[in-house]
C-alpha cells in the first residue's frame, strides 16, 4: 500500500517538477533589442553576444555556422517566437551575413555568464 501511494505521490509530482526544471534561472532572460552589436567568435560553434551594455551570453549553434568573419560582420538576434524577451535558445536565430548572404544558425544553448566569467574572456572573446 505504502508503494502505491508513493508511485502515485511520484506519478502526480513529475510533471510539475519537469515544469520547473524547463524553466530559465531568475535573471537568465534579456531583451533583444538591448543586444550590443559586437559579437565575438569563441570555437566554430560558440559565439559570445553582450546585452546591454554589462552582460554576455554564450549562444552555442547547432553545428558550424559556415564561413562568419566575426570581426568584419554585424550579425544579428531574431525572435522566433515573435516577442522581444528571450529566455531560451530555441527563442532566437542568430542572422550573420557571409560571403554566400546571409546565414541563418538555429541556437542551441544559451547561457548568461557570471562577472568571474566576463573578466577572465580574453580580450578576442569580450564582445
Amino acid at each position: 500500500m505504502k508503494l502505491l501511494a508513493a508511485s502515485l505521490a511520484i506519478a502526480v509530482c513529475a510533471p510539475a517538477l519537469a515544469a520547473a526544471a524547463d524553466k530559465p534561472a531568475p535573471g537568465q532572460c534579456f531583451n533583444i533589442r538591448t543586444v550590443n552589436s559586437r559579437f565575438t567568435r569563441v570555437d566554430a560553434r560558440t559565439v559570445n553576444v553582450g546585452v546591454d551594455g554589462k552582460d554576455v551570453y554564450q549562444l552555442r549553434i547547432i553545428g558550424p555556422c559556415g564561413s562568419i568573419d566575426w570581426a568584419a560582420v554585424q550579425a544579428s538576434l531574431r525572435s522566433r517566437t515573435g516577442g522581444s524577451t528571450v529566455c531560451e535558445a530555441g527563442d532566437i536565430d542568430l542572422y550573420a551575413p557571409s560571403p554566400l548572404g546571409t546565414r541563418i544558425c538555429r541556437v542551441q544553448e544559451m547561457r548568461k555568464l557570471t562577472p568571474a566569467e566576463i573578466a577572465a574572456l580574453p580580450s578576442k572573446q569580450r564582445p
